[in-house]
């Protein structure tokens, strides 16, 4: 089965859930119209899914239909504990991360809901928390 189908599937099965999409936007090395076809894959069945773009930072916050256009750094320093805080903070039950998970990790940091990072790879990093799905 292909990573489409099986991210299909995923999100799904979370409908009854509150969802997120976030954006690691610290490199420009990753397959851009893969994240945007992604982003309208949570738009076509999840519309409106909010989304989160940052990379050491929150950028933006909007949701997956109104995003026109991703700005992408070329830095590559990514920190995810503000996004995962704005997740606790707003009841998210279930965060997809599109990164390629090399950011940083605030080591107290308690997350109580689902996470699955999406990897735009083949890479298959450790996680300290959550499911990792490759993107290939």
């Amino acid at each position: 089965m292909s990573w489409q189908k099986k991210l299909l599937q995923l999100i799904k099965q979370s409908m009854n859930q509150k969802i997120a999409v976030a954006v690691d936007v610290s490199t420009d090395d990753y397959p851009i119209e893969t994240i945007r076809n992604i982003i309208s894959l949570f738009n076509e069945v999840r519309e409106s899914t909010p989304l989160v773009c940052a990379d050491f930072k929150i950028r933006e916050i909007t949701d997956t239909s109104k995003v026109k256009q991703l700005t992408f750094h070329s830095h590559g320093r990514a920190s995810y504990t503000d996004v995962l805080e704005w997740g606790q903070e707003n009841d998210i039950e279930k965060l997809f991360y599109i990164t390629d998970v090399t950011g940083h990790f605030w080591e107290e940091l308690k997350i109580d809901y689902d996470v699955t990072w999406l990897i735009p790879d083949s890479y298959k990093p450790q996680v300290p928390f959550g499911k990792t799905f490759n993107l290939v």
